[in-house]
């Protein structure tokens, strides 16, 4: 993503053909792999006491419903039109319901909201690359069943391979995964179209009396198979997530006009097949191809799951890079792969959670219809917390009415309430995973949020206001030195401790002393002429506030020259930063439950340094270390 597509009010790419193949390549392989296993776990529900021909008109038609109502209505028609500065995706629509609500207490139950949403949305992350990879490999089983044995160890090492590639970036394969998605959705389309061809009926579906009917008939099994029939809209968030990338006009006009169809044609394919031949539901999607096709099938499916993994581990690299700017997460490694991209970035140390995640997941489940149980909690999740974050920003924002707001959203928030209720049956057979996933993730996030406020006061507790040192500043014999000091501040009222113990050791000031202090907003970006604000507090004592939004990487070096613009004589050369290294211990009487102090300790001493977080120039860095206890 460029930097301009996520300025306001910056002009996206146009509806040409780039643009509409780069939506097919970052924004549907996720949705555009489900039919490998959506219909044949959901038409398992049945299976057990023989396929009736109305039971698989209602599932087909609870299937084509569900895209309909949950990713046209919902996502196309109605949430893509709540962004933040062009910007889509939960933490985007979670900022937009803080700014429009009143008190502090309604913005820190949305913020809950939003980062539960955002941690399911990790573990959406795992599964997945697992799911998809997997049911792609076993139509190996179907062309040549001898191959059963290696569909595990061909998965891992295609697991392994994508991981170990990411830190090249996606520039140059991105390219490819336009065309091998056009590829992919022609091919699906064309192969149910054939089997529709020859068992026209199974149109009927289209009509949703025939969910009402299996719904009025078998309740039971129609709530539980809700829970497989959501696998068919797993993808359906990135439509949102990725609105910054494209515009909604060029994700709009695809989905309506490729991938729905396409969709629809092989579910109804599946469908078709499935009437014909009972015996076809062990795996319809893959005996819906032509036998002399089913290999080069698989090696098509293999491509276009490696594209759908592709997208969501690129989106997990941005949710945590998002969390970091948000201070949820402490900083973290972030690589930029592409100079021209700045939304290519790579972090190596969610690559390797989500790689070891991603493998245990195979080797623990061992097959796609297995994994298919843990698969849909951490969808339906985010699915509930983003239409619940959008009603309260279309009724505050929009001017939406009360009535209004819950005519929209009310059946769209039952809906995903019986789907995610739904999936809890699963729990035992292993949707605790993405549960206890997402948990875990909220634990660290609010413990490192709850551990650096108590720190924050700390600071501001044990600090001199900046005032009191300004007044006595004239009245000093400290020295002045040529140079440039940059004293990192988060507290810009209070001196900083580092400043404190270079005059305790050193004695001496420099000439030109810049208190800088990095703020993070609840923007996507932040505009080049808003980026810097400058103070002068005193002869050659300056407060510098810094901005950035919560999708960009700071590069404090690259924006402190724009100062001379505002009148501050700077000079890279003579800069040098002043930094506290801080070491945290734990404190006599701790302000926090000790499971949760000791996990913000933890990931205190591993999070990367401000050194390499800001891309300060390791050779102009002073640090001055202070023990706090927390």
């Amino acid at each position: 993503m460029t930097a301009a597509t996520r300025q306001a009010g910056a002009a996206r790419p146009g509806l040409n053909a780039v643009t509409l193949l780069g939506v097919l390549g970052v924004v549907y392989g996720d949705i555009g792999t489900s039919p490998l296993y959506a219909f044949q776990t959901s038409i398992a529900y049945f299976h057990h006491k023989g396929i009736v021909p109305w039971e698989v008109l209602g599932l087909l038609s609870m299937i084509f419903w569900s895209l309909v109502l949950i990713v046209t209505v919902k996502y196309v028609m109605v949430v893509m039109h709540a962004d933040n500065r062009g910007e889509g995706g939960i933490m985007a629509l979670t900022a937009l319901a803080q700014r429009v609500v009143p008190g502090p207490r309604a913005r820190k139950v949305l913020g809950l909201i939003g980062l539960l949403g955002a941690c399911l949305f990790f573990g959406d992350g795992m599964i997945t690359p697992a799911i998809s990879v997997l049911s792609a490999v076993e139509g190996l089983e179907v062309s040549t069943p001898q191959l059963a044995e290696v569909v595990l160890p061909i998965s891992a090492i295609v697991i392994i391979v994508l991981f170990a590639l990411q830190s090249r970036g996606t520039a140059s394969v991105g390219k490819l995964f336009g065309p091998v998605m056009v590829v992919w959705f022609v091919a699906i389309g064309l192969f149910g179209l054939l089997a529709i061809l020859k068992n026209p009926m199974v149109l009927l579906a289209l009509s949703p009396t025939y969910a009402f009917a299996i719904v009025a008939h078998e309740p039971i099994v129609a709530y539980f198979t809700l829970g497989a029939v959501v696998l068919a809209v797993t993808g359906a968030e990135a439509l949102y997530a990725d609105m910054g990338h494209f515009g909604p006009k060029p994700i709009r006009v695809m989905w309506s006009g490729f991938v729905l169809p396409s969709l629809a044609l092989n579910y109804f394919g599946q469908g078709a097949l499935v009437l014909a031949n009972p015996d076809a539901a062990a795996n319809p999607f893959y005996l819906l191809a032509p036998s002399f096709l089913q290999l080069p099938l698989v090696v098509l499916a293999t491509a276009a799951t490696v594209i759908a993994s592709q997208a969501v581990i690129s989106g997990a690299y941005s949710m945590a890079q998002q969390c970091v700017q948000l201070g949820l997460l402490p900083r973290l490694t972030i690589t930029h792969t592409s100079a021209a991209e700045e939304g290519q970035i790579f972090i190596p140390q969610i690559n390797t959670l989500l790689a070891l995640g991603v493998l245990a997941l195979v080797f623990a489940f061992r097959s796609s219809a297995s994994l298919a149980s843990a698969y849909g909690i951490a969808v339906t999740g985010t699915f509930l917390c983003t239409a619940l974050l959008a009603a309260v920003v279309f009724h505050r924002q929009f001017h939406w009415s009360r009535a209004r707001a819950l005519a929209v959203f009310g059946p769209l928030a039952v809906l995903d309430i019986l789907f995610f209720t739904a999936n809890l049956a699963k729990l035992p057979e292993g949707g605790w995973v993405p549960i206890a996933f997402g948990l875990f993730l909220l634990a660290v996030m609010t413990s490192w949020q709850r551990g650096r406020d108590l720190l924050l006061a700390r600071w501001r507790q044990d600090s001199l206001p900046l005032a009191n040192f300004l007044a006595r500043l004239p009245r000093s014999r400290i020295i002045r030195v040529p140079g440039i000091a940059v004293f990192l501040t988060s507290t810009p009222d209070y001196v900083p401790g580092a400043l404190l113990h270079n005059l305790k050791h050193n004695k001496v000031l420099h000439e030109r002393v810049l208190f800088v202090t990095v703020s993070n907003e609840d923007v996507p970006e932040v505009a080049q002429a808003e980026r810097c604000g400058v103070e002068q507090m005193a002869p050659g004592i300056y407060r510098v506030m810094i901005s950035y939004g919560f999708m960009e990487s700071p590069n404090l070096p690259r924006d402190l020259e724009s100062l001379r613009g505002l009148g501050v004589d700077f000079d890279p050369m003579q800069v040098s930063y002043f930094l506290s290294r801080d070491v945290l211990v734990p404190a006599s009487v701790p302000r926090m439950p000790l499971w949760r102090q000791w996990l913000f300790l933890a990931l205190a001493r591993n999070a990367i340094s401000a050194v390499d977080f800001f891309r300060i120039p390791s050779d102009r860095v002073v640090e001055l270390g202070v023990r706090v206890a927390i």
